[in-house]
């Protein structure tokens, strides 16, 4: 289903019957990721809770709008606040992001923390607090729309997942590489720049100093094998009111991709605390 922000539209699926006296898990992909990557992991998850997926702007069936404002900081809350009302309207909601979503579901989580029944942020930052070491990532994050520009979506997402970052998926199977890589492909190149130009770590503002007005339990969760995030997360975790961190052994930066039946174990214990009933599984 399609919903209208400021006569743009957001792409929002709902994989599995809505039924509005459950709560209602919101999940928010990575930068190049969808709505799609959540869907085997919707599957490991408890059946009496609401799952819906947000194609964040730019990405997926979204619009991507050549206006820049639209991928501001605070645009991309209020479009998320506004899939929400749409939505289940005064309820609280329990936000999961992944990477780029993590940060999305934090900026959120700090403007409208009366909206939040819980949040769970996957190999995320708060951003970054150091001046210089904020320039230095826009200025990466530029050169990165400049080879955007100059390339095609296919080259990109090849050079894309090459990093560094991602070496432990390539323990995949060679069609399993390939259809993560299709489905990233159908983004659009003015989206992921734009996004860039918008919501880059180097120029989101540093959410460090406002974690403790987030009033609900948090769960970090990074993968063993990713030692920046881990690093990052160890960190951030004493900042909040009340926060997990969660390890995943064996895995990179995408846990729920790599190792899914335990990213589904930690959401199920956490979504158990804060959710009643809600222990019955497919």
């Amino acid at each position: 289903m399609y919903i209208d922000y400021s006569g743009i539209k957001l792409n929002v699926e709902i994989p599995k019957e809505f039924d509005r006296g459950k709560d209602v898990v919101l999940l928010l992909h990575g930068f190049t990721g969808c709505s799609e990557d959540w869907l085997p992991v919707i599957d490991l998850l408890p059946e009496n809770v609401n799952y819906i997926c947000l194609d964040l702007i730019g990405h997926g069936k979204s619009d991507h709008p050549v206006v820049p404002e639209f991928y501001y900081t605070d645009s991309i809350a209020d479009q998320i606040k506004t899939v929400k009302e749409r939505i289940i309207k005064d309820s609280k909601i329990i936000l999961v992001g992944y990477s780029m979503g993590g940060r999305a579901a934090l900026s959120y989580a700090i403007k409208y923390p009366e909206d939040i029944k819980g949040l769970v942020l996957e190999s995320s930052s708060a951003g970054i607090k150091n001046d210089t070491e904020r320039n230095k990532r826009y200025e990466e994050d530029l050169k990165l729309i400049e080879f955007i520009s100059s390339h095609t979506m296919e080259e990109f997402i090849d050079f894309w997942q090459d990093q560094e970052m991602f070496n432990t998926q390539r323990r995949f199977s060679n069609d399993k590489l390939k259809r993560l890589k299709k489905i990233k492909y159908n983004n659009s190149k003015i989206g992921l720049m734009n996004i860039l130009r918008g919501f880059s770590t180097g120029i989101m503002p540093p959410l460090h100093d406002k974690l403790k007005t987030i009033p609900t339990k948090v769960i970090l969760i990074s993968g063993e094998l990713d030692t920046k995030y881990t690093f990052i997360n160890s960190k951030i975790v004493r900042g909040f009111h009340k926060a997990k961190h969660k390890v995943v052994k064996n895995s990179g930066h995408n846990t729920h991709l790599e190792e899914p039946k335990r990213f589904a174990e930690i959401i199920t214990n956490y979504l158990d605390q804060i959710v009643a009933n809600v222990n019955q599984k497919k």
